[in-house]
């Protein structure tokens, strides 16, 4: 391997040196060769940029070390050799400069490498065969790749007690001890439940100041569930309960699927992204056992009739001239606002998530429709959300259904495992419509998946209500957020002359900053929308799992376009919805709505009529 010219001109322009810190340690002895080699990569960053070393330790790349200075030169290699790393010298052709290049891949490194792989095994209950994450698990993999067999050291697993009831489940005997639960958990949601305790080889991992998890502020986001690179942090597998209710004679068990679910489930199937469609979802829920099937961007449509007129109604009334309305879709954000910002709990939106919505109008309107007692439906959803679980066991009364508008909650990942289990093959599912009553769905319901997918469909339609005619379904572009941290969006849009203030936000620690200035008076919104996880719902902490991507901006480019090639792509042109309103409904934001579709985030605004939004 010959460094080129155009690199070692970079690299003298820069005067890239070898460390001090590598030096150090090869005069130690370097009896830490991944600290070594770590110190060694960290050279070559202001040559190549961000150094990956799992990357380039996995790929057995050679790591070039430049260049050196000519009286380091000498001693760099006496002393290399002697703690036996392997090396050539490079001579680059233009400027005469010596380099070295460290490789990765010998004999003293690969017994390195494997014996800190079996001194992370002898902490690791590992398991494999009854494992969520076997197949998917870093760990794993590792050890196959190094050939490890066996295991010289003796195992000693941690063991510590945990509430199984509790929505987030996690196995201390399986932690590594990697740290990146607390990493996502404190730098990107800006939340801090994990911490490390004790000291020295008792050193673990734990909620932070010793506290139940359900004593701590978690808001059930599941990041560290997706980061995770083994299985020491997982959902709460409810899958038994489905297989239950559909077993059960007297239950008629009914089923909905999250917009951003269609865009991640063939993730784990092994499927092309065009071919894992919600219709294929559809069909395998009848395939196992479901009496009815349903997309749950119709109640995303029917969300966005109570919401857009609940913001209108404020919005012209003039009680957000001080804080704006926020969304209320996301139960992460909601758990998130009710402990870090009390205060702001009034501005939220009434209107239940499409999931909670979905489920009470199962209980009354649809029941009805089919002859069966509320008692004896039973309301399943597959959601991209762990926090679901938690907002499905809030309960609801209505004079028609008494208790939970859901009852059992699964993620995308446990829909996949039931699949598994059933031994039902990708390659046969069809694609099936949705079933009749709440059939028909539209664009704006399918964005709902997306960050800014609620704040556009609601705008789409607040735009009809007061303009009387539909907008270009891409006027709202602005809004559409493309940071790759997914930090503020801020827009001011023209409504026929009223502007309206917006801001988008996703991940906690996004939205902490924003907050804080919302408090302190330095920005003014009408309506903003907040989404717990970074890139909304379809990176959400029950979506598959892949080690070292982040997919939601991929996920949520599908949902776009899956609208824009969607028939309708207005809330209010969703003739099942309108449907619902003239049959029972009556019209948004009237008492039946207000009993059955609002939740208890706060007291209900006026509701005099100031202006509603009528179902097409």
């Amino acid at each position: 391997m010959e460094v080129s010219g155009e690199a070692a001109d970079l690299v003298m322009k820069e005067g890239v040196q070898i460390s001090e810190e590598a030096i150090k340690l090869l005069a130690r002895g370097a009896k830490n060769l991944a600290a070594l080699l770590y110190a060694l990569a960290k050279d070559q960053k202001k040559l190549y940029g961000k150094v990956n070393m799992n990357r380039l330790l996995s790929e057995q790349r050679p790591i070039q070390v430049l260049p050196l200075r000519t009286e380091d030169f000498d001693e760099f290699r006496r002393r290399a050799k002697k703690v036996g790393l392997l090396f050539s010298t490079i001579v680059d052709k233009k400027s005469d400069a010596p380099y070295l290049e460290i490789l990765t891949n010998s004999p003293k490194v690969r017994v390195a490498r494997k014996q800190n792989v079996q001194l992370i095994l002898s902490q690791h209950d590992f398991k494999c065969a009854t494992c969520v994450r076997s197949g998917n698990c870093t760990l794993q993999t590792l050890s196959n790749d190094l050939n490890i067999i066996d295991l010289p050291f003796k195992e000693r697993v941690e063991h510590a007690p945990w509430d199984k009831n509790f929505p987030l489940i996690r196995d201390t005997e399986k932690c590594i001890k990697c740290m990146r639960c607390i990493q996502v958990c404190d730098k990107v949601q800006g939340l801090g439940i994990w911490d490390v305790t004790s000291t020295g080889s008792r050193t673990t991992v734990n909620v932070k100041g010793n506290r139940k998890i359900t004593d701590a502020d978690c808001v059930l986001c599941g990041q560290c569930i997706t980061h995770c690179p083994v299985g020491a942090l997982r959902e709460r597998d409810d899958t038994e309960k489905v297989w239950d209710a559909i077993a059960d004679e007297k239950k008629t068990v009914v089923v909905q699927i999250a917009p951003a679910v269609r865009t991640a489930w063939g993730e784990a199937m092994g499927m092309k992204r065009e071919d894992a469609t919600v219709g294929k979802i559809l069909d395998a829920w009848k395939r196992m056992g479901a009496d009815y099937v349903f997309d749950t961007s119709f109640s995303a449509d029917l969300t966005i009739m109570e919401e857009a007129t609940e913001f209108l109604e404020r919005f012209q009334s003039g009680s957000l001239n001080n804080w704006p309305m926020f969304t209320s879709c996301c139960p992460g954000w909601l758990r998130f606002v009710k402990t870090q910002f009390p205060e702001m709990v009034p501005q939220l939106s009434t209107a239940k998530s499409p999931q909670q919505m979905f489920g009470a109008v199962m209980k009354t309107y649809f029941a009805q429709s089919i002859g069966v007692d509320p008692e004896n439906i039973v309301t399943v959803s597959v959601m991209p959300c762990v926090a679901k679980k938690a907002e499905a066991d809030m309960d609801f009364y209505y004079k028609e259904y008494a208790g939970k508008d859901v009852d059992i909650v699964l993620t995308t990942r446990e829909f996949t495992r039931m699949l598994r289990e059933t031994h039902i093959r990708p390659e046969v599912l069809t694609d099936r419509k949705p079933d009749s009553l709440m059939q028909e769905w539209t664009g704006a319901g399918v964005i709902f998946g997306a960050t800014g997918g609620v704040m556009e469909a609601a705008l789409r339609t607040a735009y009809h209500a007061l303009s009387g005619k539909n907008p270009d379904p891409d006027f709202f572009d602005d809004i559409r957020t493309v940071n790759e941290d997914y930090a503020l969006t801020e827009a001011n849009l023209d409504f026929n002359g009223t502007t309206v203030r917006t801001a988008i936000v996703s991940g906690l620690g996004n939205t902490r900053k924003l907050l804080e200035a919302i408090r302190r008076g330095d920005v003014s919104y009408d309506f903003v929308e907040v989404m717990a996880c970074p890139g909304g719902c379809v990176g959400g902490g029950g979506q598959p799992i892949c080690d070292g991507k982040e997919l939601a901006g991929v996920r949520g480019e599908n949902l776009h376009f899956l609208d824009k090639n969607s028939k309708i792509r207005f809330s209010h042109e969703n003739q099942d919805v309108a449907k619902l309103y003239q049959d029972f409904l009556e019209h948004p934001l009237s008492q039946v709505p207000h009993d059955l579709t609002h939740g208890p985030q706060c007291m209900v605004h006026a509701r005099s009529g100031v202006m509603t939004v009528r179902a097409m």
